[in-house]
């Protein structure tokens, strides 16, 4: 038993080390559209994303960078959990990367663990890692990664960043446009404004920036999102239920839903569920980084918990399950922006007045709005604005469109309107 114990574990290492080789090769001659994120000098992190949002293209830029700031390609211990070859590795077996590493170099490993989560307990190990003064980057497509039993385990020791499919102005820079100066005083606007159309119906995976049959794509990772991340992982029985609030959730972004309303929803087409289901196939998603929500601030808790916005981490995803588009994807793509810069301080107001943005710290209110050519739909968004900010004492009011821009006084007040492309790259603009 103990011989057939130690042939195991020596194969193991043999196949460890055989990655640790491959992935180093990779490594060095991967080619990276360089996102915009500072690293601490000796910090350790967790990155936490929606499946192909670019995680592991920023651990092979830290790598990278740490390689042009005098590191040897040797110290470079990266490993993804994704590759078939470790199917079924257990925590308690984690310490073979080191030891497998030891091995080959006489030297102490920088570790980059990619899509950790598919190794239950691998929360202990980080913490081990980080107690013995190792340097460790770590990523994962599942939101529990950021619950408060594992942040406990970790105790501190790591950032934890959230990671999103391209912004726009990365968006740009994958393409090779790069914005000079005063590019709004120059014909770049014209380029940007053109190029935001398939950013706006496709949204920002860095994979996707140079596929030519995008929908087929989006439609593929969105089958293995669903598949591998929710179902499988949560054991779902009730596909089609889950199929079905998904599609659901996205018919109703810019308009806040009950759970309840979903279920009903769903049950009218003649398949069974119920609203603690349905509850639990959005917190599902939430795990798989595909959706977030957004409370009303003008309601008490529990409603806050049951009567929600939804929406999607990319537009490209949302853009699957709608017929006509545009408004929706708008009032998404606002969203995504707001939520990755103020996370929970984020709000919607409904309470005799509709807003479709509150954000409490920055005194802030934000509509969203397709088009202001009727004089009707003007009034009801600015109105609405200024009911908020003579109950709130708002300093910035602000409708973000299409294309309209201007700014106008409406009953005494100052409302900025923004074309959303240039909300997206004017930092001066986005709040």
């Amino acid at each position: 038993m103990q011989s057939e114990k130690r042939e195991k574990m020596a194969a193991n290492i043999e196949l460890l080390k055989k990655i640790i080789i491959d992935n180093q090769r990779i490594v060095n001659n991967i080619s990276l559209i360089r996102r915009s994120i500072t690293f601490e000098e000796k910090g350790n992190y967790v990155f936490v994303g929606i499946r192909q949002a670019g995680k592991s293209y920023l651990l092979y830029q830290r790598m990278q960078q740490l390689i042009a700031e005098g590191h040897s390609l040797e110290e470079m211990l990266y490993v993804s959990f994704d590759d078939e070859r470790l199917n079924g590795m257990r925590a308690d077996e984690l310490d073979l990367l080191l030891q497998s590493h030891r091995m080959l170099f006489d030297c102490h490993p920088i570790l980059f663990l990619d899509e950790i989560q598919n190794i239950d307990g691998w929360q202990y190990f980080a913490r081990r890692l980080a107690n013995e003064k190792y340097q460790v980057h770590i990523t994962g497509s599942n939101a529990k990664m950021l619950s408060r039993d594992i942040a406990t385990t970790l105790g501190g020791r790591y950032w934890v960043k959230e990671v999103y499919p391209y912004d726009f102005e990365e968006y740009l820079r994958a393409h090779k446009v790069e914005l000079p100066r005063h590019w709004q005083l120059s014909s770049a606007q014209d380029d940007v404004a053109r190029m935001f159309d398939d950013y706006f119906y496709f949204g920002g995976f860095p994979e996707l920036t140079h596929v030519v049959a995008k929908r087929a794509w989006l439609t593929g990772i969105y089958n293995k999102i669903f598949f591998s991340d929710v179902v499988v992982r949560n054991g779902v029985r009730n596909e089609e239920a889950l199929r079905m609030t998904i599609r659901r959730i996205a018919e109703s972004v810019k308009q806040p839903i009950a759970y309840n309303r979903i279920c009903n929803l769903i049950k009218s087409t003649g398949i069974s569920t119920n609203p603690g289901g349905v509850m639990n196939f959005v917190r599902y998603l939430q795990d798989a980084c595909m959706v977030f929500t957004v409370e009303n601030y003008a309601t008490k808790f529990v409603e806050r918990e049951t009567v929600k916005k939804h929406y999607f981490v990319d537009n490209g995803l949302l853009n699957l399950f709608l017929v006509d588009p545009d408004s929706s994807l708008l009032e998404n793509i606002v969203a995504i922006a707001l939520h990755k810069r103020y996370g929970e301080d984020l709000y919607y107001y409904n309470k005799n007045v509709e807003v479709d943005f509150y954000i409490p710290s920055e005194e802030t209110g934000v509509q969203v709005c397709y088009s202001l050519n009727d004089e009707q739909t003007l009034r009801r968004e600015a109105d609405a604005l200024v009911k908020l900010k003579k109950a709130f004492g708002l300093k910035q009011l602000l409708i973000i469109s299409r294309n309209d821009e201007l700014v106008m006084q409406y009953s005494g007040e100052e409302i900025k309107v923004t074309p959303v492309w240039k909300w997206l790259l004017n930092q001066e603009i986005a709040i």
